[in-house]
């Protein structure tokens, strides 16, 4: 659990699914049935300027009755945008996406988006990192342990 997040991210690999502030919100939300996600990045000119996600559908476009083919992701996106070094680990991640309420961290590192962590993603890898260590400690207490 005290693994860097970095490490999640060269496993799921750094796939950046993003949209533009001017694309529609359907056009968005296609993108995110697409490939099976509940979130995109918003990139303006390479940068990221918010994250667009399926809870911003329901509160802003479906909540105000918003038309998804004319309404922009730019008036429906999150802006406040909560994002972490690649070397914040696993615990601390988990921590402040409990702290700030979301599912989805950007890692950046010197003004570069490496990839997109999920609570999902973090919580895959916490199981996988808990059986690792399960298997360790049987191991050791069945005399299997390398010596």
């Amino acid at each position: 659990m005290n693994q860097p997040v970095e490490r999640v991210l060269a496993a799921k690999g750094s796939e950046i699914h993003s949209v533009a502030p001017t694309a529609s919100v359907l056009d968005a939300v296609s993108t995110m049935n697409e490939h099976g996600i509940g979130a995109l990045l918003v990139l303006d000119a390479g940068r990221p300027v918010g994250i667009f996600t399926e809870r911003d559908v329901l509160r802003r476009i479906v909540a105000s009755r918003a038309d998804p083919a004319t309404t922009e992701v730019a008036s429906a996106m999150t802006r406040e945008l909560v994002v972490i070094k690649p070397s914040v680990s696993v615990e601390d991640a988990m921590a402040i996406m409990t702290e700030k309420r979301c599912r989805h961290l950007p890692v950046v590192e010197a003004d570069r988006v490496l990839g997109v962590i999920s609570i999902g993603d973090l919580t895959r890898w916490s199981g996988r990192d808990r059986e690792v260590q399960i298997k360790q400690l049987v191991d050791f207490v069945t005399g299997k342990y390398p010596a």
